[in-house]
């Protein structure tokens, strides 16, 4: 496959009652075909936020746009360009931070988790200089990451509900 440059496709979720702010890396090709985050099939997120706060799991964009916001969780990615092949983290070179400051500033997030390595990086390399907000690095839910069972997902997931 080919390098290809993108932009972060979609604006981050979040209102004035987001107090999580969880933050991926860049959008998967599917997400990107989606147009919302999370959205490979085998991508655990969505069914592991069900699991951790005893609902269904959401399916459609609106469904999951509402989950997240009923649960003051805010939702964008730490990387707004790169340059990246297909949906992996491990081939994203000259990735460019989103301004996760100004969203810092326009909502209430008490806490931020990333979602994998990738994500908690940038974070730690580019926006926590400026914010001094510390981000907590959270196992990631991608397929990609199949060591780690739903199971021990919830378990060091379960954080978010603290």
């Amino acid at each position: 496959m080919e390098r290809t440059s993108l932009s972060h496709p979609f604006p981050p979720v979040y209102d004035g009652f987001s107090r999580i702010l969880i933050l991926g890396s860049f959008p998967s090709a599917a997400s990107r075909e989606m147009n919302f985050y999370y959205g490979h099939k085998q991508n655990r997120f969505w069914p592991l936020m069900a699991r951790l706060y005893g609902e269904p799991v959401p399916q459609t964009v609106e469904e999951r746009r509402r989950f997240a916001l009923a649960h003051g969780i805010a939702l964008w990615d730490s990387i707004a360009s790169c340059t990246i092949i297909g949906s992996s983290d491990l081939s994203i070179r000259d990735a460019v931070p989103n301004k996760i400051s100004e969203l810092l500033h326009a909502a209430p997030i008490e806490r931020v988790y990333c979602n994998g390595k990738t994500s908690h990086s940038c974070y730690e390399k580019y926006v926590y200089p400026e914010t001094r907000l510390h981000a907590e690095a959270l196992p990631s839910t991608s397929p990609a990451n199949a060591a780690w069972s739903m199971d021990r997902l919830a378990s060091a997931w379960s954080v978010i509900l603290a």
